[in-house]
């Protein structure tokens, strides 16, 4: 950015602070000014006192973007952290109980630290950042819903194609997705073709990990999509949520009535959500450093803020009357939003 410090004599005799030996010409070396409509380079042109609006090139909403992304991490850490600390506990709790290492008394205890869990586990949404799914996976794209639609299954798919199918998601009369299937399609290119079709819609296919048909769409998105899918020649279908790998509310650990395979189950729930918890902390952790680097970067003022900062105080530092004139003239309509879009400057 060039801002050059002009006076406003009308009849130009002080030139440009630029031209004498006692001031510095430039707050910021070679850079082109920039305006940001053909309104504010009217003005700029008819006024040449007026500072024209600084731009950070994109560095400040950079900024901004990435501070976003650090938030969003440290906050899925922190839930992370609050979750991983009560499966530890439930851990050592369920290993004891089978171990026989513990009493009967502390069955109330036990069950209120599962209870406890499944509040915590009810808060997702609210304190996991966004980023933290049910399955307790961490990304840096926003958590999605996973359902199946009723009826609709690669089983069903097959046995029907050849055929067409268009899908909708909205109010009547929106717009509508075509797929085709085919008889020599397999499993993966059936997901595939049924994902092209949905996805301008906000909805995604894929096959889960026993090679079923599960649809995804982003969480904030499933409150309008759960009951406006539409497929042609069924109407409205009915869509259900897959239910999370951990749900404690459906645990027994009850050891008075001899239900040890209850209880192992729940242990085995319990090291594989830490395991799942452990990966998404460590993908939590990268996704931090990684954003916080980009926001040091981008915060860190470039060499030419100091020249500036060199020549503007060089230029303040003469009585003369011409300096004088010509830096309250640049300074004319500088707010604090400038100066600080100015230190922005990349």
């Amino acid at each position: 950015m060039d801002t050059t410090l002009r006076p406003t004599t009308a009849g130009g005799t002080g030139g440009t602070l630029g031209t004498r030996a006692n001031a510095s010409s430039r707050l910021l070396p070679a850079r082109a000014t920039e305006v940001t409509d053909d309104t504010t380079a009217a003005n700029a042109a008819a006024s040449p006192s007026t500072a024209a609006p600084l731009r950070s090139n994109g560095g400040a909403r950079i900024a901004s973007g990435t501070q976003e992304q650090v938030a969003r991490a440290q906050q899925a850490l922190d839930y992370l952290d609050r979750v991983a600390s009560q499966l530890e506990t439930l851990k050592g709790e369920l290993t004891a109980k089978l171990a026989g290492t513990r009493n009967g008394s502390s069955r109330l205890q036990l069950e209120a630290q599962v209870r406890q869990l499944a509040q915590t586990l009810a808060t997702r949404r609210k304190h996991g950042g966004g980023g933290v799914d049910s399955n307790l996976n961490y990304s840096t794209k926003p958590a999605t819903q996973r359902f199946r639609i009723r009826g609709l299954d690669i089983a069903s798919l097959k046995q029907g194609a050849p055929q067409s199918m268009s899908f909708s998601v909205g109010s009547a009369g929106g717009p509508q997705m075509s797929v085709r299937i085919d008889p020599d399609q397999s499993s993966a290119d059936i997901a595939r073709a049924l994902d092209r079709a949905l996805a301008p819609m906000g909805v995604h296919a894929s096959l889960d990990e026993n090679g079923e048909l599960v649809f995804s769409t982003p969480e904030a998105n499933w409150s309008s999509v759960k009951d406006s899918i539409a497929v042609s020649g069924r109407g409205r279908v009915t869509t259900d949520e897959v239910q999370p790998n951990l749900v404690p509310q459906q645990w027994n650990v009850n050891t008075e009535v001899g239900n040890v395979d209850a209880l192992r189950q729940s242990l085995r729930e319990v090291v594989q959500a830490l395991e799942r918890v452990h990966k998404s902390q460590a993908a939590a952790s990268n996704a931090l450093a990684a954003a916080s680097a980009q926001v040091a970067e981008v915060e860190t003022p470039p060499p030419e803020v100091d020249i500036a900062a060199d020549g503007f105080a060089s230029a303040a530092a003469s009585t003369d009357y011409e300096s004088l004139v010509a830096l309250t003239s640049a300074l004319v309509g500088v707010s604090r939003d400038r100066v600080l879009a100015l230190l922005g400057l990349r």
